[in-house]
């Protein structure tokens, strides 16, 4: 039989550290997103800790002292050396991951299991306050708008947070996202994203390839004047699915199909 004072085998893990820049903290209102990153952030990190989280590291033995007072029991073997140190570091991870305000009050609880389950009873809101969260980003959706001064890179990055957030609740199609956001640029941009709305070509491009697409022309909008006529925003529209390899280009016959087919037209 071992020594009382026999030192226990070591167990060597990889470190891999916990980057607080790249894990996404819980902000109000959005537990379902925040919790599948910090699935995905885990399990590409660390799946060990992950496993911790969703299956538990089995209960953490204690003794009473003289005063009655708790007290850990220091694992015996290698393994259990290890499992605690992966129980405190998904501890600690989920904690890092709260806000400032929340990490006391959550801090008492002993183990990551039992803390993830908390932390989805306080944020992940039941039933009724889900279905108003959807409403809220639809909303929202419906009434994008982007100014002249915000640029199409901000708009776009703003756009893509609020079409994540709605993927949880179920999100538009592809082809409603490009139509949407096309309504929402400025008036400069109003005679080619009519163009572009309405016509059938556009499916054949995600909506990366028509942000893409659409940052090319930024300069050329906001440098020239357009008139009432569409002459600018035929040629910018020629060369714009001109580059697109899949899809034929438009002709005349179909620019000014869209042209009668939209005069009088008000946009939802």
């Amino acid at each position: 039989m071992a020594g009382d004072n026999e030192q226990l085998p070591t167990l060597v893990e990889t470190p891999q550290m916990v980057s607080t820049k790249k894990m996404t903290v819980l902000k109000k209102g959005e537990y379902t997103l925040w919790s599948i990153r910090m699935e995905q952030y885990l399990t590409n990190t660390n799946y060990g800790l992950w496993e911790v989280i969703l299956n538990g590291n089995g209960p953490i033995s204690k003794t009473k002292d003289a005063n009655g007072v708790e007290n850990e029991v220091p694992p015996r073997t290698a393994q259990g050396l290890l499992a605690r140190q992966r129980e405190r570091k998904a501890k600690s991870t989920l904690l890092l991951a709260l806000p400032g305000e929340h990490q006391l009050k959550f801090h008492g609880i002993e183990d990551a299991k039992e803390l993830w389950a908390t932390i989805k009873n306080r944020f992940g809101g039941n039933d009724q306050t889900k279905k108003m969260q959807k409403n809220v980003l639809k909303q929202h959706f419906e009434n994008l708008y982007v100014s002249n001064t915000e640029g199409l890179d901000k708009a776009y990055d703003r756009f893509q947070r609020l079409i994540s957030q709605l993927e949880v609740h179920g999100a538009p199609s592809q082809r409603d996202a490009k139509s949407q956001f096309l309504r929402a640029l400025p008036s400069s941009w109003s005679n080619i994203a009519l163009i572009m709305r309405n016509n059938d070509k556009l499916d054949t491009l995600d909506l990366d390839d028509l942000y893409n697409n659409l940052n090319v022309y930024e300069a050329d909008i906001k440098g020239s004047k357009l008139s009432s006529s569409s002459s600018y925003a035929d040629e910018v529209m020629f060369s714009f699915f001109a580059n697109q390899s899949n899809s034929p280009q438009l002709d005349s016959e179909d620019l000014e199909q869209i042209d009668n087919d939209d005069k009088g037209r008000t946009w939802i």
